[in-house]
């Protein structure tokens, strides 16, 4: 046997034995800043006739990424500047902020996964050459955790389930009621707010572990 297929072997051994010492319940946690979604009118309004959203940054969800564009959300109580549009574009204007982001801005905006609206707050969206009535376009982002069917399968879970989070940081918390999404076109990753991430003092190599499924209905 030569020196070659020795480590080879070794190699081989020492992956087998990584990956059964490695925790199968483990999910990435990455937080997420204020950001806003437009419509493609939304984009032509706000920057002009023919604007586009061009790729600064992929994201970690497939097809998802940080634009070049920036706006300005404003109400009768405040404003904040230098907010980030995520693209691509998509069929409604979306806003997700923090709470602490809607306390300066005077709202009182629901607790919603991405895509539900109801019940949202309104604010103006200013960008470089217009501006947007967006009635209903405001939420705080919900913690939820994005996984393949496949991976759904292996923490034993299913679309739309409620379930318990333990976050392991510096400052450990458990997340109640964190809402499970499944799709083909999801990477795994567990989604909070900066509110949400400052209380755990979420950092760069902070994990997400699931410790009990709470039940809940399908959303």
């Amino acid at each position: 046997m030569t020196e070659k297929e020795i480590r080879e072997i070794v190699s081989g051994v020492l992956e087998r034995l990584n990956a059964a010492e490695a925790p199968k319940n483990e999910i990435p946690l990455e937080v997420s800043a204020r950001h806003v979604h437009l419509t493609k009118s939304a984009v032509e309004t706000l920057f002009g006739q023919g604007a586009l959203l061009s790729v600064v940054r992929e994201l970690s969800q497939p097809g998802q990424f940080l634009s070049d564009r920036r706006v300005k959300l404003v109400t009768p109580k405040g404003a904040i500047e230098n907010v980030a549009v995520l693209g691509p574009e998509r069929g409604e204007v979306q806003a997700e902020l923090s709470v602490t982001d809607c306390r300066v801005l005077g709202l009182n905006a629901p607790v919603r996964l991405s895509g539900d609206l109801r019940g949202g707050a309104d604010a103006y969206i200013i960008g470089e050459r217009g501006m947007l009535d967006a009635k209903g376009s405001v939420i705080v982002a919900k913690a939820h955790i994005h996984l393949r069917p496949g991976d759904a399968g292996e923490h034993g879970v299913t679309d739309g389930q409620s379930v318990r989070v333990r976050v392991e940081s510096v400052r450990p918390l458990t997340f109640e009621d964190v809402t499970v999404r499944v799709s083909e076109e999801f990477m795994p990753a567990m989604h909070i707010d900066f509110d949400e991430a400052n209380a755990c003092c979420a950092d760069g190599v902070s994990i997400a572990r699931i410790e009990k499924i709470d039940g809940g209905t399908k959303v």
